[in-house]
């Protein structure tokens, strides 16, 4: 087969190609599986495919199955990666794993903004990521991208949605300083450190403590950052499968559930928020213990944890006057699941542990100004990429869990959404854009 670039509805269509779908970037694939260590078999077959030549895939280990990512190349996917696509899916066939495409989902943000060279800089340095054709993006590929839509005029009140990031190092003078010089605006000194871009779009950073784990030396490759989160560098996929399937057995022998992220020239180890937290916000024993293992594991294969920064943890924030009655919307849009606590953070998350936890702050009607903040459209919305055939699904369930259709003039290609309190997601599929007309507008990226 000639390797020609192929649109994302031709790749989805070429023919042993069922198991995946094309979403926001790249082609994906979700195989259910048993446990962390029979996810683990398949990243041990698909060794042999980027031994062969394959490009290295984004993998995303977890106890109920593994996330499979074949990224876009330069000029996008390609008749190569359809070849790719069904050996990966044979190898899991041959495991005895299923493939399950309505699972599959890509979480980004999108910036309105007057001035995106005034702005851009700014959230480059908050979230430590690097510009691309189509706006910022995580060199690790493993938290949303972001792109940035034109806005006709400012917007100056307070937005109602914001993103918390956390880092591995706190906040230090130098960034600060940084942040500070490419636009940023203290909105509270005080822990977290709430800052607002030159438009007044708002970040809250460091979420937490970003301490060691712990006073034990065992566990000093961990960062507690609202996830305990390490990172091994590895000089090949092979070294990072090898160490991702220690890890798996560690998790699977302790009970404990554990993200696993292979990306090239790394492998995260990662807690996921609220996943071994006691009521008082503090990991439970066993995890501690299952992360002085792991840590053991990987310094035995001689990886020492990466030293810089770039590490993170990022969630994404809801202000809600009625968070009983706004919850809900993003529950079924998202398909997320209620956090395990009823406390101060009212969180929900991806039953996969993919994309990133939201959770609700609850604001007073009258304090906050909320009705002309709702009047003012949000200048931060999310975008939601899901396959083109689970689409309408979404877009039912959300409405029948109180939201609303604010724009569905680019439809097929994205629906608009509104929650009872006015904050939207894009609904957007890949699949079938590029043979449609030219859109009206700009198209979430």
């Amino acid at each position: 087969m000639p390797d020609v670039r192929l649109t994302a509805k031709q790749f989805q269509e070429a023919g042993g190609t069922e198991d995946w779908r094309v979403l926001a970037v790249g082609a994906s694939s979700w195989f259910d599986a048993p446990s962390h260590a029979a996810g683990a078999e398949l990243l041990r077959g698909i060794v042999a495919l980027v031994d062969d030549g394959a490009p290295q895939p984004d993998v995303d280990l977890r106890p109920s199955g593994v996330h499979v990512r074949i990224p876009s190349g330069p000029t996008g996917l390609s008749a190569a990666d359809v070849s790719f696509a069904r050996a990966i899916s044979d190898i899991a066939r041959g495991l005895e794993l299923r493939a399950d495409p309505a699972a599959l989902q890509s979480v980004q943000l999108a910036i309105d903004a007057v001035d995106t060279k005034a702005v851009m800089p700014f959230w480059r340095i908050v979230f430590g990521y690097e510009e691309s054709q189509d706006g910022l993006t995580d060199s690790l590929r493993r938290d949303p991208g972001i792109w940035f839509q034109q806005a006709d005029q400012l917007r100056p009140l307070r937005n109602r949605i914001h993103v918390d990031v956390a880092w591995a190092d706190d906040i230090d003078n130098t960034r600060r300083a940084e942040v500070l010089a490419n636009g940023g605006h203290v909105v509270d000194d005080e822990r977290p450190w709430v800052i607002d871009d030159p438009e007044g779009n708002e970040a809250c950073l460091p979420l937490g403590p970003t301490a060691a784990l712990g006073d034990d030396p065992e566990t000093q490759d961990w960062r507690q950052m609202g996830s305990a989160i390490t990172c091994y560098p590895t000089g090949s996929f092979r070294e990072s499968v090898d160490l991702a399937t220690a890890v798996a057995r560690l998790a699977d022998d302790a009970g404990k559930a554990l993200m696993v992220d292979v990306r090239p020239g790394c492998i995260t180890l990662d807690s996921g928020k609220d996943q071994h937290e006691t009521e008082n916000f503090d990991l439970d024993e066993g995890f501690i213990e299952l992360a002085r293992r792991a840590q053991a594991a990987a310094r035995g294969m001689g990886r020492p944890a990466d030293p810089s920064p770039r590490r993170r943890f990022l969630q994404i924030s809801i202000h809600a006057v009625d968070v009983p009655a706004v919850r809900p919307f993003w529950m079924a849009v998202l398909g997320y699941q209620q956090g395990p606590y009823q406390r101060l953070l009212q969180d929900i998350y991806d039953p996969r542990r993919i994309n990133p936890v939201f959770w609700f702050q609850q604001i007073d009607a009258k304090d906050a100004n909320d009705e002309a903040r709702r009047a003012q459209r949000n200048r931060i919305h999310v975008d939601l990429f899901v396959p083109d055939d689970q689409a309408q699904a979404r877009i039912d369930a959300a409405l029948a869990a109180g939201g609303r259709i604010a724009n569905d003039s680019e439809a097929p290609a994205w629906w608009t959404l509104a929650d009872p309190e006015g904050n939207e997601v894009d609904v957007a599929v890949a699949s079938g854009r590029e043979e449609a007309p030219r859109p009206t507008s700009h198209a979430p990226a």
